[in-house]
């Protein structure tokens, strides 16, 4: 059962205009993902809490992976710095006995409060929300950092 030749060019125009629309579509699609990204859009995480349970170490620092705990002496004010270096996103370290963080692969220089000395990176390190955990007579039990 042939079909005359004016039945079959419809359908093999339909079928190539159909092919070059969903080609269209998907490099549409494909398109869109790096314009996203270029202006910016993001979904940011839901918050992490980590809880540090006191007391901390004599020097007042607590390393995590993520973060750097530091009480004062008096261990009732906390601040969380983030371990994340801001040039290329190394995990820098604390240096106890210079009293500053220092990342190992480019050498930028932070203060213990996040704050940029020296290096290579332009920014501060990000600061962590935490709060300090007391009991009923006032006596620190531990430490909760918001990531």
């Amino acid at each position: 059962m042939n079909c005359p030749a004016s039945q079959q060019q419809p359908d093999r125009r339909r079928f190539v205009t159909g092919l070059i629309r969903w080609a269209a579509a998907l490099s549409g699609m494909a398109l869109i993902h790096p314009l996203l990204k270029f202006t910016g859009y993001t979904i940011k995480p839901k918050p992490r809490h980590v809880k540090i349970t006191a007391p901390l170490p004599r020097s007042g620092v607590h390393a995590e992976r993520e973060f750097f705990l530091f009480a004062e002496t008096d261990r009732s004010k906390a601040w969380a710095i983030s371990r994340t270096c801001t040039h290329l996103g190394c995990r820098v370290n604390f240096l106890e006995d210079k009293q500053l963080i220092e990342c190992p692969c480019h050498q930028s220089r932070f203060t213990p409060q996040g704050k940029r000395l020296a290096g290579p990176a332009k920014k501060n390190l990000a600061v962590f929300p935490v709060e300090v955990q007391k009991d009923a007579s006032g006596v620190v039990i531990g430490y909760v950092v918001t990531l």
